[in-house]
Order: C-alpha cells, then sequence, then structure tokens
C-alpha cells in the first residue's frame, strides 16, 4: 500500500512538473503544487477521456502519463483563467 501511494506521488509529480513546464510556470510552481496539480491532472485527463468515450488507460503507462499531463495543463490553464478574472 505505502509502495503505491509513493508510486502515485511520483507519477503526479512527475506529471505536474512537465505540465508546469509546457505552460510556463515552473519557476512560479513548487514540488508540492506539481504533486497536486499533477495527480489532480490525471483525474481531469480521464474524466475528459471518458466524457468523450474514449477508453480511460488504468495504472502506470505512457498513455497514463500524457493523459496525467494533458489534465495537468487544462488545470494550470483554468486556474490562470480564475486568477486573471
Amino acid at each position: 500500500q505505502m509502495i503505491t501511494f509513493i508510486a502515485w506521488l511520483i507519477f503526479g509529480a512527475l506529471a505536474g512538473w512537465v505540465a508546469s513546464i509546457l505552460t510556463g510556470k515552473n519557476r512560479k510552481m513548487g514540488p508540492v503544487a506539481n504533486i497536486v496539480v499533477g495527480i489532480l491532472g490525471a483525474f481531469i485527463g480521464a474524466g475528459i477521456m471518458n466524457t468523450l468515450g474514449m477508453a480511460v488507460p488504468v495504472g502506470f503507462s505512457v498513455i497514463g502519463f500524457l493523459v496525467a499531463v494533458g489534465g495537468a495543463v487544462v488545470m494550470i490553464g483554468a486556474m490562470g483563467l480564475i486568477r486573471r478574472g
């Protein structure tokens, strides 16, 4: 259980970090924000795929990582819009 939890933290951190680099927010976000954004991004990405009727990847995979990064990018973009408004 603890190994799975740690693995998800690492997976989320990597996804959040890549998303923050892609959006140009890397300098403003710290490691904790990267983890949170990456994990929430995975849920957002899976939700978007589910809404579009696409198969949602389960577990650790390249596709799962790309979905998490995509969801994290959407989340960072939405947070930027909310802060501007």
